[in-house]
């Protein structure tokens, strides 16, 4: 059999394998990476090319290693529902390294931080004074999560002791010419309320309507297929 041939069957097997071992692990492999899912994930491609390419390396084999390092996080994950401490062994624990405006250097110490990267952590945030800052905790991504202090976070309506109407998120009633019965249901609305509307806008035919969606406020929103 030719190497290209052989190359690719061995390739389309690899990619069967990485793919259903993906969607085992779940959407956490492809989130915000803590230090093990980067090792686990970083060993699991470099598996799978080795797999795909290198003829001396039998597929059974590969196959068998990928499904090992693909089983261990799921195994892993799933002694960590149970337990908390082992949770915290494996994908370690967050750190404080800003409380009421002081920088912490100790915890700076243990997670090897410089002030330079806490600064940029920090712009990422767009905050560029540490005295603005309540508490910011190092979490085991990477990430800096950050609480500004009351006097810096943004007014809202709960602060003005102001009171909103509720609203829901704007609902798609047709598409493609075709009305959601279920959705006008959900919202207390009658087919007839909506050819009116529709009609208000000067269309006459629900074929015409590419999509139509509704607002809180009952303002209907109309996408023909002919624009003009």
């Amino acid at each position: 059999m030719p190497e290209v041939i052989v190359i690719l069957i061995r390739s389309v097997i690899a990619f069967v394998v990485l793919l259903f071992l993906t969607r085992l692990m779940g959407k956490r492999q492809i989130s915000h990476l803590t230090f093990f899912d980067y090792c686990v994930g970083i060993t699991i491609g470099s598996i799978a090319a080795e797999m795909s390419i290198e003829q001396n390396v039998k597929i059974l084999n590969g196959i068998t290693s990928l499904a090992v390092w693909g089983l261990f996080p799921v195994v892993l994950a799933f002694i960590g529902l149970k337990s908390r401490n082992f949770q915290q062994m494996t994908d370690g624990r967050p750190s404080i390294m800003i409380r009421n405006g002081e920088v912490l250097e100790e915890e700076m110490k243990k997670n090897q931080l410089t002030i330079d990267e806490l600064m940029m952590l920090l712009r990422e945030k767009s905050i560029f004074k540490i005295s603005d800052v309540e508490m910011a905790v190092l979490e085991t991504n990477g990430e800096l999560s950050i609480m500004k202090k009351t006097s810096q976070q943004p007014i809202t309506p709960q602060i003005l002791s102001l009171v909103l109407k509720q609203e829901h998120a704007p609902t798609l009633l047709i598409i493609e010419g075709q009305i959601l019965n279920k959705n006008l249901s959900e919202l207390g609305l009658s087919e007839e309320w909506l050819k009116k509307e529709i009609q208000k806008q000067g269309v006459s035919d629900l074929n015409q309507v590419f999509l139509a969606q509704v607002d809180s406020n009952k303002n209907l929103y109309v996408d023909l297929y002919n624009k003009k």
